[in-house]
This record gives C-alpha cells, sequence and structure tokens, in this order.
C-alpha cells in the first residue's frame, strides 16, 4: 500500500480557529495531510454516527464503537451505565477517540502505491461524567437529534430511570487532529508510461427506504425526518 506519496496539503496556521497540536497530536507520518483546522475537525466528527473509543484496562487495550454527538466544544458518547468503556473513562482512564470516513479507494499502477482517500480524527484526554441531568437531558436530545433531525420531537423523552440506566461522558476537543487524503494515485514516475488502469473508486453512503414495524399501525403516518431522512454526510453544515 501506499507510503510516500502527500497529496493532501495543509499548513498549520496557529490562529483562533485552529487546535494546536501536541506531542501526542502532531502527525508524524505524512504531516502534509495533517490539518489543525478546527472547522475541519468538526466537520468530520458532524458527518459520522459512530466513533471508536480506546482505552487500556488492567494492561488490556480495548476499542469500543458507540454513537456520539458534539455540541460546541465538546465531544459526548453515551452507553449503559454499566458499560465497563464507561466506568473506565469516567474514572480517568485517559481515552482515544477515533472517526473516520473513507470516501473511495485509489488503484495505482504498482502495488506499493495503492491507497484510500480518507478523512479521519483523533482526539485524546481524559473523560468526566456528566452528572447533572439537565446536561444530560440535553445531550440525550443533541445525540438523538444528530442521528435523526427532529426525532426528538416526535418521540417520548427519557425517564428518570432511563436516564439514571444511561452514563454520558465529555471529552473536551482539545487534543485533537485531523489526517486528509483525496484525489489521484501518486506513482513513480517510471511507472506513469505503464499500460495499467489507475484512478479512483468513489465511495457513497445512503439510506434506503424506511421500513415499518411489525408492530406498527400500518395507518400511522410517516413522518417528514423519516420520510426526508439524509445521512449526516449528506446534510448541510451544522454550526454550534
Amino acid at each position: 500500500m501506499e507510503e510516500t506519496a502527500e497529496h493532501v496539503s495543509h499548513a498549520v496556521n496557529l490562529n483562533n480557529n485552529t487546535i494546536a497540536p501536541t506531542a501526542r497530536t502532531r502527525v508524524k507520518r505524512l504531516p502534509k495531510r495533517a490539518s489543525y483546522d478546527r472547522d475541519a475537525i468538526y466537520s468530520i466528527l458532524d458527518t459520522a454516527l459512530v466513533c471508536h473509543v480506546g482505552f487500556a484496562l488492567g494492561g488490556q487495550p480495548y476499542v469500543i464503537p458507540t454513537l456520539h454527538v458534539r455540541i460546541a466544544d465538546r465531544l459526548y458518547i453515551h452507553g449503559s451505565a454499566a458499560s465497563r468503556m464507561l466506568g473506565a473513562a469516567a474514572e480517568g482512564t485517559p481515552i482515544a477517540v477515533t472517526v473516520t470516513h473513507i470516501d473511495g479507494l485509489v488503484l495505482a499502477r504498482s502495488a506499493f502505491h495503492h491507497s484510500v482517500n480518507y478523512r479521519s480524527v483523533v482526539i485524546l484526554g481524559a473523560a468526566t461524567l456528566v452528572a447533572d441531568p439537565v446536561e444530560k437531558f440535553a445531550v440525550m436530545k443533541g445525540l438523538i437529534d444528530h442521528v435523526t433531525p427532529g426525532r426528538w420531537d416526535h418521540i417520548r423523552h427519557p425517564n428518570d430511570k432511563e436516564l439514571a440506566a444511561t452514563s454520558v461522558l465529555s471529552i473536551p476537543i482539545v487534543e485533537a487532529s485531523s489526517k486528509l487524503r483525496s484525489g489521484d494515485p501518486l506513482d513513480d514516475e517510471a511507472d506513469y508510461a505503464m499500460p495499467v488502469w489507475a484512478g479512483q473508486i468513489p465511495f457513497t453512503t445512503k439510506s434506503l427506504t424506511p421500513v415499518f414495524d411489525a408492530r406498527l399501525d400500518p395507518s400511522t403516518p410517516v413522518p417528514a425526518h423519516v420520510a426526508e431522512y439524509r445521512l449526516p454526510a449528506n446534510r448541510g453544515a451544522r454550526v454550534t
């Protein structure tokens, strides 16, 4: 796979909209693909449904997928109050959160320079448990509306028992970086004359026709937020 090509260039311009890289988040492998721009990082987070949370417990590393939502400069994840991952993170165990979009395959003339086009974010830090029930309720609303905008106004909201059974963690987005690749393969100059097809196979994801719950009254109207649902990557930009 591709090892040396540097296709996407993002200058590190430390201004108010840049998250200053640290020794842990500064991209060392293909640094020209790195971006510390806050808007770029937020866009990658906001157009994803799933993140992966990495942590070590008792010397054993774990990586757990979960849903997330960004609200202002914090990332929130949730799960069962009995979750090992959430419990460890709430007790101060350092975590790493990653989000990756795969935008397509990059097929080169040589095996070595095959690659993928992608956008990714890594966030490092310590999470805190959201104890305030008002904040927890707001995060639950934010999460539901991130996954399915408009859904919150159509459903029963969580009661006290359900809120108590749910843990919500808050991770500040202060130690983060993104890395991106786009465009054509970058072959060795001598290989461009080879009669081998090279280029990109772009990917896209989309939602399909909603499927009724088997126990739903078939006369129940389909709300607009269901009938017109679009994945986060296919919605307009979100600013918070």
